[in-house]
């Protein structure tokens, strides 16, 4: 019997939010969802922290002239659970189409830079978290854990995600690979920042880094990527050192073949828009032929990698002897190895933590 791989139209969107509006940019999402299945996509993908819009105030200026941003960047950041979450789950439902999600998640009183990866059907497949915000992202997010290096089998195939500079991280991009990590998608934001300045910061590291990943990883590589608009620089820019520092643009969606070839025409870096590209996942087995660092290609002998995807409770409950509570014989079961399976959990299975 002959093996039917996936073959399906994908999306990356190229286009700015409505900054620092939460429900403005669920709208323009939406639009942007509705827009893509139209063109017959059956996933599109977000940029990096796309809901509100990426913090670029954080390396503007001083933590202390940031800090006029942070109450509204926490109140338009995205609580899972929320009517404001149910209308991105329904958009997919109604279109049909698999949505990975870049956003500002709000968790309590701490932000972090997620992705939530929505099947089809409107039910969640994945929420993760970067792992280590990058530099001065630190001063605004919290990190990730283990269970957020996760690759989830879907009917697209097998789908992960990472953030930004994620993937310069050569252990967590090669703890992906291991997991037959078929389609990623690789969420950025604008490369807009330090023009001329920062070299490492411009679309050729950073689309390059992309394109690697498709050739180390041997898989499709979806890489959103955000629009500075001209109402950002308005909010953002109030000096002249400040338009030197963040310009307008900088879109550079792309998506990539396993053999790393570009695989549609890009648009400008200042168009908002969306890019497609047809995927046929049988393609990964000419790649996987060449070269494959997690399979034949590797020396398990002489490099191994180890990776811990236990949940990183903050708070476990436990008896007064130290004990986990819930933790007998008979009420024991495996961690969760993903937050999204955590949550999902029954109160009476899941390790309970606050």
């Amino acid at each position: 019997m002959t093996t039917q791989h996936p073959r399906f139209r994908a999306a990356a969107v190229q286009a700015a939010p409505v900054f620092l509006d939460l429900d403005a940019s669920i709208d323009k999402a939406i639009a942007l969802i509705a827009q893509a299945a139209k063109e017959g996509a059956q996933l599109i993908a977000f940029p990096e922290t796309w809901l509100p819009g990426y913090p670029f105030f954080i390396w503007l200026d001083s933590p202390a002239w940031g800090m006029q941003f942070i109450q509204r960047y926490h109140d338009n950041s995205l609580v899972y659970g929320t009517p404001q979450a149910d209308r991105i789950a329904q958009a997919a439902k109604d279109h049909h189409i698999m949505v990975v999600m870049g956003h500002s998640e709000k968790h309590n009183g701490s932000l972090y830079i997620a992705q939530w990866i929505i099947g089809a059907d409107g039910e969640t497949i994945a929420m993760r978290r970067k792992l280590k915000p990058t530099h001065v992202e630190r001063t605004l997010f919290g990190e990730g854990d283990g269970s957020d290096l996760g690759v989830f089998d879907t009917p697209l195939g097998r789908v992960g995600a990472l953030c930004c500079w994620e993937h310069v991280q050569p252990l967590s991009k090669y703890a992906m690979y291991a997991q037959n990590e078929q389609v990623h998608i690789a969420s950025w934001p604008s490369f807009s920042l330090y023009r001329g300045g920062a070299y490492a910061l411009g679309p050729e590291v950073n689309n390059a880094a992309s394109q690697i990943y498709a050739v180390e990883g041997q898989c499709f590589v979806i890489a959103p990527c955000a629009v500075v608009s001209k109402e950002m620089l308005q909010i953002l820019c109030t000096d002249d050192m400040k338009k030197q520092l963040l310009l307008e643009g900088g879109g550079y969606a792309r998506i990539y073949a396993p053999d790393g070839q570009l695989m549609h025409a890009p648009l400008a870096e200042t168009v908002e828009g969306i890019v497609y590209a047809d995927l046929d996942l049988g393609m990964i087995s000419l790649a996987k032929t060449a070269a494959d660092p997690a399979g034949h290609s590797a020396r398990p002998d002489v490099t191994r990698l180890l990776l811990d995807r236990t949940p990183g409770d903050r708070v476990v409950l436990t008896s007064r002897h130290g004990a986990e509570i819930g933790d007998t014989a008979e009420e024991q079961t495996p961690l969760p190895v993903s937050r999204s399976e955590a949550l999902a959990a029954p109160a009476s299975s899941a390790r309970k933590s606050i």
